[in-house]
């Protein structure tokens, strides 16, 4: 880890995420009933970084655009969350009707699916 004295005005973090969608109540509706998010009053969801194992960082990449790195999807963003149990959770996504259409437990950063 470097630490280093930087002047104050730089980033910290990353504050939200936020797309447009076709559907946006039936999108929140989907993250609450399958993957289990809750959705706050005011229409989104808030995911803490205080949780018990949450990694310590969030990862922001860019890739050219034609990259196969999120292939099979072939939409233009992707969003990786961090869960307390993977096997548990692609259960309860399946139940749920979802179909995995990846999964790499051979990654040196983690387990992905």
């Amino acid at each position: 880890m470097t630490i280093s004295a930087e002047p104050i005005g730089r980033i910290t973090g990353i504050g939200g995420v936020f797309f447009n969608s076709k559907a946006p109540t039936a999108l929140m509706a989907w993250c609450r009933d399958v993957l289990g998010i809750k959705v706050e009053a005011w229409g989104g969801f808030a995911l803490r970084y205080d949780a018990p194992e949450h990694p310590p960082v969030l990862t922001l990449n860019v890739f050219q655009e034609g990259s196969n790195y999120m292939e099979p999807s072939k939409r233009e963003f992707m969003l990786n969350f961090a869960v307390d149990d993977l096997d548990a959770f692609v259960d309860r996504l399946k139940v749920k009707g979802v179909a995995i259409l990846k999964r790499d437990d051979t990654d040196a950063s983690g387990k992905f699916a």
